[in-house]
């Protein structure tokens, strides 16, 4: 009998460390946007296949293949460790116990310069400027190639995807007031174009962040509760009050007195917030600083535009981000729009965000992903690996699937956007075309309907994903792995996507938008059912090798339609979140269908078959073929093999 000589802390077993390859890798000596690579995430490749025109291959997929690298390499995920073992900090008092309004919030090293990378690497600026396409000159979904970067970001970048959110969805807001007269607020044209001008740069020098202040003690999502007022200063108060922002901008006319229970990104440049005034709740654009003045003389140092922070939050997660209690005094303010019309504006900031929330579901999952399958290429069992362990595959086949759909309906969602920005025409010479409705009244009715579905169900989704991710490692999975750059640290991912079924409203809160966008506030037919029922059809007549899936898709349509025409509100209501459900189950099938359909790949087919059986009643099973078929799908869809190689083990 062999002698086991004993183990110790540094003799013994020990694991070979997984290796996590860049998400998203692309061949250089390729032209072809569908050409086979070695990408860990398959979804990348299919969306840019399926919503960017193929000359832009190269334009786009370069940048990303290298920013891909960048995302995990050893010197930027130290900066994720930074920013979750330095959390930010607050300093009330000066040294002999003044109130300090100068820098009363400190983040750490690895918070700052990840937020710098994600402004250099255009998170924010690329959904706004048409980068050079040398001459070729092809219009594009600037959007697709934003989100995408988001997409490859969010898994290293410790939350500073938040603040860009926001930032993102108030460049929307304050692009919509560009070319306002100055009215009665002399100045604000040239401030909001100098802020939308800081928003939308890729220069982390020049750049801004936005933080959006909603949320109060009385109210949470219920705006309605507000308790902060706005007041118009007088001639004579302006006179004498401070004149300038930090970059030397003009102060608003109004100030803003009051109390935000729970604010976000409270290291941003500049915040939109809702108050009441006169006329009703109104939307405000305030700068976070101002400079200092004393006397007659204004000083090129700054501090706090009327802001104290009051404490910042304990968090379960998403402890890099800086959020506080905030109470305004004398915070100086331009008003937004026309007063009175605040929930109105903010509502094109929410769109964004909400999206974003979803992106940032979709991106913790895909890393999550990423560490599980790494690990399972090494971690050894009963004397084999753990990939080879088919009940394993199967499971996280199963959930790289369910991954699949809920990244397909966030950048559906994020293709709906950037059309509507722009000319529909952009997406003719694409896969896509069929999916994106040029008619620009349908194409809002469906980013209407469909976004409160995208942000409540992929947050949903990513947190049972992750923690499936973090069940596949046993132990390892559940501790806070921070060593090695912290890749393998999926607890962390866990922890911080909790929060997006929580922020940009929770899931009850979408499943009552769905039903206002459905049937509004009464019995009026919004137009929403119709543009969804064309949709739907436009979508499944282009999958001819789906028939039975799309006559399951069709009865459970028609079901959706009939209980959401024949239920009053308040029944309908009261099942909001199996209404979110089931109509995301209809629209996933549809897009995961329609990319299979678009250019023949078997394992794509796979996946939308297998997502229709498991979603759709009344559908046929996803386990049709022997038992040594599904095991070679199964190893296919979530390890990932070359095509060539898989086609010649199994057929549909």
């Amino acid at each position: 009998m062999a002698v086991v000589q004993p183990s110790s802390s540094t003799a013994g077993f020990f694991q070979a460390p997984p290796v996590i390859p860049p998400q998203y890798t692309i061949d250089p000596s390729s032209a072809s946007q569908s050409a086979s690579s070695a990408c860990d995430d398959r979804i990348v490749q299919r969306i840019l296949s399926l919503y960017l025109p193929q000359p832009l291959y190269q334009h786009v997929a370069a940048p990303l293949s290298e920013f891909a690298r960048l995302a995990v390499s050893p010197k930027v995920t130290a900066l994720t460790v930074d920013a979750e073992l330095n959390p930010p900090t607050l300093h009330t008092l000066t040294t002999f116990g003044a109130s300090n309004s100068v820098d009363p919030l400190r983040t750490g090293e690895g918070w700052r310069s990840l937020k710098d990378i994600g402004i250099a690497e255009g998170v924010v600026a690329y959904g706004y400027h048409d980068e050079s396409t040398g001459e070729l000159l092809i219009p594009y979904n600037r959007r697709i190639q934003q989100f995408v970067t988001l997409h490859l970001w969010h898994g290293t970048a410790a939350l500073t995807t938040c603040p860009m959110s926001m930032t993102d969805g108030t460049a929307v807001l304050l692009r919509r007031h560009l070319r306002d007269a100055d009215g009665d607020q002399p100045g604000v044209v040239k401030v909001l174009a100098e802020a939308y001008r800081r928003l939308t740069s890729s220069d982390p020098e020049v750049a801004w962040t936005s933080g959006q202040w909603m949320t109060e003690r009385k109210g949470g999502s219920d705006v309605s509760g507000t308790e902060t007022v706005a007041r118009r200063l007088s001639p004579t108060e302006m006179v004498d009050a401070a004149k300038v922002d930090a970059v030397g901008m003009p102060l608003g006319s109004w100030s803003i007195d009051g109390f935000k229970w729970f604010s976000s990104a409270t290291d941003a440049d500049m915040a939109v917030l809702l108050a009441q005034t006169p006329e009703g709740l109104s939307a405000f654009y305030a700068p976070m600083r101002r400079r200092r003045q004393h006397g007659a003389t204004v000083e090129a140092d700054t501090e706090m535009n009327g802001v104290r922070i009051q404490r910042l939050k304990n968090k379960m997660g998403t402890r890099g981000l800086p959020t506080a209690e905030l109470e305004l005094k004398g915070m100086r303010a331009f008003l937004i729009g026309e007063e009175g019309k605040g929930v109105k504006e903010i509502s094109a900031i929410l769109n964004v965000t909400r999206l974003g929330t979803a992106s940032g579901a979709c991106g913790y999952w895909t890393r999550g992903l990423a560490v599980a399958r790494a690990y399972s290429r090494v971690r050894r069992i009963r004397g084999g690996l753990l990939q080879d362990n088919a009940q394993h595959v199967r499971w996280m086949a199963d959930e790289t699937v369910k991954y699949w759909a809920a990244s397909h309906l966030m950048f559906f969602g994020v293709a709906l956007l950037g059309a509507s920005e722009h000319d529909g025409n952009m997406m003719q010479n694409t896969k896509a075309k069929e999916l994106i409705p040029q008619d620009k009244k349908t194409l809002e009715l469906l980013l209407r309907v469909l976004t409160p579905v995208i942000k409540a169900q992929t947050s949903l989704a990513s947190v049972e994903g992750l923690r499936a991710c973090m069940e596949s490692m046993g132990g390892v999975g559940y501790c806070e792995n921070n060593e090695d750059g912290g890749v393998m640290n999926v607890a962390r991912i866990f922890r911080d996507s909790v929060v997006g079924s929580i922020w940009e409203g929770t899931t009850s809160v979408m499943g009552e938008d769905l039903v206002r966008a459905l049937k509004g506030r009464g019995t009026t037919d919004t137009g929403a059912l119709q543009a969804l029922e064309g949709w739907i059809a436009n979508a499944l007549a282009c999958n001819t090798d789906f028939e039975v899936e799309c006559k399951a898709i069709n009865k459970s349509w028609a079901a959706y339609r009939a209980d959401v025409q024949e239920r009053g509100l308040d029944e309908l209501h009261y099942c909001g979140r199996d209404l979110l459900n089931r109509l995301e189950s209809v629209v996933c099938a549809c897009l995961m269908m329609y990319d299979a359909a678009g250019d023949g790949d078997y394992i794509a087919r796979v996946a939308a078959k297998r997502w229709v059986s498991s979603r759709i009643n009344e559908s046929p099973s996803n386990r049709t073929s022997s038992m040594q078929d599904e095991m070679v799908m199964d190893r296919q869809i979530f390890l990932g093999i070359p095509q060539s190689t898989a086609q010649s083990r199994a057929r549909l």
